[in-house]
C-alpha cells in the first residue's frame, strides 16, 4: 500500500482539543470527543443524540453486521448498552456499506451524528470497522454511564499511512496465545494494522516446520543464566521453552485478520540463528554442536550458504507461507557478523564458486533466492535495512532501524520502506527517568519523542517519498519476562505511533494529544492493559541542604502536580507545586499528576530523614562514562520478583556527584552480582575493567573516576545466601562535595557485581 495525505478541511470545532469551557451555550452533559489517533476532519453541528439501553443498532448486509457486533462487543460493561443488531430500527445506530462514494483508501469511513441518530459508513469492511472504532471511543470519551449524550458531528477520516505496525519479539521472551489476542484488541483500537510478529532468534525458534522437528523439541528450549536456569530445590537445570503450534498460529492470524490486522512473520537470516543451529548442526558454519543461546547481545553465529542449508531454508519459506496468508514476509538480515564466514574456507570456496562480491554478496545472494522462492508462493520480501549491502531484488521492502539513512537510501534506489528507527520508535528504550521503570535500555524514548517523530524524511522528492508505506514501533523482550513489562513498555507510547501513523501531519498536536490521551486510560484498564504508570506520576529528587532538605518534584508528561506535606493524600485543592520545596527534617512529601481535576496515577509518597539523605540508588547515581548502560534484572530467584540494577555493561562504574563527604566515617556498599550474559561480537574491545589485586577483586572508592583512591575493601568469592554483600569501607579526612567514584575491580565475565546503594555513616 502507498501512503496518502488527506487534505483536511477547515476543521470548524475540534473537539478533543478544546477544553470544557469553550463548549457551546447549552451543551451541558454533551460529551467532549477525545479520540485518538485524532481523525483526520471533524466539524461540530448543531444538536445531539443520545445512546442508551433502548437505542437501535440497525445494519444491513454481511459486512455491516459484523461491524455492528463488533461495536456493541468494544463497549465497557458501565456504559450505554444499545439493543442487539437489528434488522430495522426508526432510529438510532446504522451501520453501512457505501459503493456510491468515492473512498481514498479502504481504511477510510464517515460518522455523521445529529438529532436522529448516528449513521457510520464505509466503502470496504476495514472503513467500517473503523468507524465502529470511533464511534465506541466517543462513547467512551466521558464519564462511564448508561446514557451518553454526542455532540451533532461529521468526520470524515482516513489514515495517512498504509502500514501502521508493531512489532513484538516472542523469540527472546514467549507470549502466550491469549497475551498476543489483548495486544491485537488494543492494536485494533488505535487502528493499528500490521503485527509484525519475530518468531526465530539465538534464544528460541518458535514454530514447527515439517521435515525439522528439532526445531521446536530443541531450538524452542534455552536454559537461562544464572539461578534464572536453576531449580532452587534440587539443582538441576530448568529449561525455558515454548512454541506456537500451526493451530495456534492459524488462530492468532485469524483472530488479527477479524480486526483488520495483517500478520507480518519474520524468520532471522543469515544471523540470529543460534537456535536453529543448535538444532541441527549442520546449518551452522563450523558444524559443530552448539546451544541455544541464553545470552543477548549480537551473536557471531550465522547460516552457512551451502545447498542443503538453503533448501531448509526454502522449507522454512513454505511453511511461513502456507500458516500467514499476508503479502509480506520478514527475512531479517540484521546484525549478521561476518566473522564465521570470513573465517571459514567453505564459505570463502562458496563465495567464490556463486562469483558474488565477498560476504556481503553471499548474504544478498542468499536474500535474492529465499525472494525467489517467496514470490512463487505469492509473497514480498521485507528485510531490516542492512540488507541494502548487497544488491537487493527491487521487489524488496526495507525496514530502516539504524535511523533514517536506510530508508533515504532504499527509497532512492525505488523500495518500498518502512520507518522503525531504533533512536525513536525503539520501545524497549525506556519512557521515563523514574526509579520504578522495567528493566530495558535507559536511553530515553520519551512519548513526545515519538509523537514528534516524522516519517517522511525531507530530502527525499515527492516520487521517493511515495516510497515510505507507513512506520512501526519495535518492542525487543530482552528484558520482559511477563506480559505485563510489555505493556508497560508499549502504554501509553503505542498511542503516539498511532496517531503519527494514522492522523495528517498538519492536525497532530502534542498539547492536544496529552489532553485526549487520559481518556484512553479507563479504556486500557477495561481491557486488562497493564499500562505504564511512570509517565503519570510524579518523580522525586532530593538533596540535604542546611540541615533540611530540598524536595524537587517532576511530571514526566507535563501534568499538573499537588502535593501535601502533613502525609495526607493529594487532592485538587492540594497545592500545586511549582518550585523546589525546602522542608526541615524529618520530613515528608506525599505527590501526585492531576489533570481536569481528577488524579492520573497512584500516590508517591517520600518521607525524608538525615539518615535517608545519606543514602542514594543505584537509580540515583550517575555511571561514569555511560558507555552501554542497562537497567538489569537479577538472575534469580527462578520465579517471583528480582531485584533491577541500573549499569554500565561496557565499563561497571558509579558516581555520586558532589557527595557530602564531610564528617563520613565509612562508606557502606550494597552490591549483587549477575552473569555477564551478553554477546558483544565486535564491541568486545569496547567492555573495560581494572583487574583485580587480590583472589577475588576489590571494590575501590576514588575521588572522581579516575581520582585519588580513597578506600579499598576485599570481595568475597560470592555474594551471601540472599545474593547481596554489604562491604563496609573506612574513610578519613574527607573533603566536601567530592564526586565518589564506586567501582568493583577483576573481569565482568563469566559474573559480575552490581551495585544496589551506597550508604554514608557519619561519625
Amino acid at each position: 500500500m502507498k501512503p496518502r495525505t488527506l487534505v483536511p478541511l477547515v476543521v470548524a470545532f475540534c473537539m478533543g482539543l478544546l477544553p470544557m469551557s469553550a463548549a457551546r451555550a447549552g451543551d451541558a452533559g454533551i460529551v467532549i470527543p477525545k479520540l485518538l489517533p485524532q481523525p483526520a476532519h471533524m466539524v461540530r453541528m448543531q444538536g445531539s443524540f443520545a445512546i442508551d439501553g433502548n437505542t437501535g443498532i440497525h445494519a444491513d448486509g454481511v459486512v455491516a453486521r459484523t461491524a455492528a457486533t463488533q461495536f456493541a462487543a468494544m463497549l465497557p460493561a458501565s456504559g450505554p448498552q444499545p439493543k442487539r443488531v437489528a434488522s430495522k430500527t426508526p432510529e438510532g445506530i446504522a451501520f453501512a456499506i457505501d459503493v456510491a462514494q468515492s473512498w481514498p483508501s479502504p481504511d477510510a469511513y464517515a460518522i455523521d451524528i445529529d438529532a436522529s441518530g448516528v449513521r457510520v459508513r464505509a466503502g470496504d469492511g476495514k472503513g467500517l470497522y473503523y468507524g465502529a472504532v470511533t464511534l465506541a471511543q466517543l462513547l467512551t470519551s466521558g464519564e462511564s454511564t448508561a446514557s451518553v449524550r454526542l455532540p451533532a458531528l461529521h468526520i470524515d477520516d482516513a489514515p495517512r499511512f498504509g502500514w501502521r505496525g508493531l512489532m513484538l519479539d516472542s523469540a527472546r521472551h514467549f507470549q502466550s496465545v491469549d497475551d498476543i489476542k489483548r495486544l491485537l484488541d488494543a492494536m485494533a483500537q488505535l487502528k493499528l494494522d500490521v503485527f509484525h510478529w519475530h518468531l526465530t532468534d539465538d534464544q528460541g525458534w518458535r514454530f514447527p516446520v515439517p521435515g525439522w522437528p528439532k526445531l521446536t523439541t530443541v531450538g524452542a528450549c534455552r536454559i537461562p543464566s544464572g539461578d534464572g536456569g536453576i531449580d532452587a530445590a534440587t539443582g538441576k537445570p530448568v529449561p525455558y521453552c515454548g512454541f506456537y503450534s500451526e493451530a495456534q498460529i492459524r488462530e492468532v492470524v485469524a483472530y488479527a485478520a477479524a480486526r483488520h490486522i495483517d500478520v507480518v512473520p519474520e524468520v532471522d537470516i543469515p544471523g540470529h540463528a543460534t537456535a536453529a543451529i543448535a538444532a541441527y548442526p549442520q546449518l551452522g558454519v563450523s558444524g559443530q554442536p552448539i546451544a541455544v543461546s541464553s545470552e543477548w547481545g549480537v551473536n557471531v553465529n550465522l547460516f552457512n550458504a551451502d545447498e542443503a542449508t538453503m533448501r531448509f531454508l526454502e522449507d522454512v519459506m513454505a511453511q511461513v507461507a502456507k500458516l500467514f496468508p499476508g503479502r509480506y514476509v520478514h527475512i531479517g538480515g540484521d546484525e549478521a557478523v561476518k566473522d564465521q564466514w570470513k573465517a571459514s574456507a567453505k564459505m570463502q570456496a562458496r563465495i567464490h564458486e556463486l562469483g558474488v562480491n565477498g560476504e556481503e554478496g553471499l548474504q544478498a545472494w542468499m536474500i535474492a533466492r529465499l525472494e525467489r522462492a517467496l514470490s512463487a508462493h505469492g509473497k514480498r520480501v521485507i528485510g531490516w535495512d542492512e540488507i541494502l549491502a548487497g544488491k537487493l531484488p527491487q521487489s524488496a521492502t526495507v525496514m530502516s532501524w539504524r535511523g533514517t539513512d536506510g530508508a533515504i537510501d532504499a527509497a532512492r534506489q525505488g523500495h518500498d520502506v518502512v520507518m522503525a528507527p531504533a533512536s525513536d520508535l525503539y520501545l524497549d528504550y525506556l519512557q521515563t527517568d523514574s526509579p520504578e521503570e522495567i528493566p530495558g535500555r535507559p536511553t530515553l524514548v520519551t512519548l513526545k519523542q515519538v509523537y514528534e517523530f516524522e516519517p517522511v524524511p525531507k530530502v527525499l522528492d515527492a516520487q521517493q517519498a511515495t516510497h515510505i508505506l507507513g512506520v512501526q514501533a519495535n518492542v525487543w523482550t530482552e528484558h520482559m519476562r511477563t506480559i505485563a513489562r510489555v505493556q508497560h513498555a508499549l502504554f501509553p507510547r503505542i498511542e503516539a505511533l498511532a496517531e503519527v501513523a494514522w492522523s495528517p501531519k498538519s492536525e497532530r498536536d502534542y498539547a492536544g494529544f496529552l489532553r485526549r490521551l487520559p481518556a484512553m486510560l479507563p479504556r486500557w484498564r477495561a481491557q486488562g492493559i497493564a499500562y505504564a504508570a511512570t509517565p503519570f506520576q510524579p518523580i522525586v529528587t532530593s538533596d540535604a541542604q542546611d540541615g533540611g532538605v530540598q524536595v524537587t518534584l517532576s511530571e514526566p508528561l507535563g501534568y499538573t502536580l499537588r502535593y501535601t506535606t502533613d502525609g495526607s493524600a493529594p487532592t485538587a485543592a492540594s497545592p500545586e507545586y511549582y518550585a523546589t520545596l525546602g522542608l526541615p527534617l524529618p520530613a515528608a512529601v506525599n505527590a501526585q499528576a492531576f489533570f481536569d481535576g481528577k488524579p492520573l496515577g497512584a500516590v508517591v509518597a517520600r518521607a525524608f530523614t538525615i539518615t535517608s539523605l545519606l543514602t542514594r540508588s543505584d537509580e540515583e547515581l550517575a555511571t561514569c562514562t555511560r558507555k552501554l548502560v542497562l537497567r538489569l534484572e537479577d538472575d534469580g530467584p527462578r520465579i517471583g520478583d528480582r531485584a533491577i540494577f541500573n549499569v554500565d555493561i561496557f565499563d561497571p562504574c558509579w558516581t555520586w556527584k558532589r557527595a557530602p563527604l564531610t564528617g563520613i566515617a565509612e562508606v557502606q556498599v550494597r552490591a549483587g552480582r549477575i552473569p555477564y550474559f551478553f554477546q558483544l561480537a565486535h564491541d568486545e574491545s569496547s567492555r573495560v575493567f581494572k583487574p583485580a589485586r587480590t583472589a577475588h577483586g576489590e571494590l575501590e572508592l576514588r575521588a572522581g573516576c579516575d581520582g585519588q583512591a580513597l578506600a579499598t575493601v576485599p570481595l568475597p568469592a560470592q555474594p551471601d545466601a540472599d545474593g547481596f554483600i554489604t562491604l563496609h569501607a573506612p574513610l578519613r579526612g574527607m573533603p566536601a562535595n567530592t564526586d565518589l567514584c564506586i567501582r568493583f575491580t577483576g573481569d565482568t565475565r563469566p559474573a559480575m557485581w552490581v551495585l544496589d546503594r551506597v550508604t554514608l555513616v557519619p561519625h
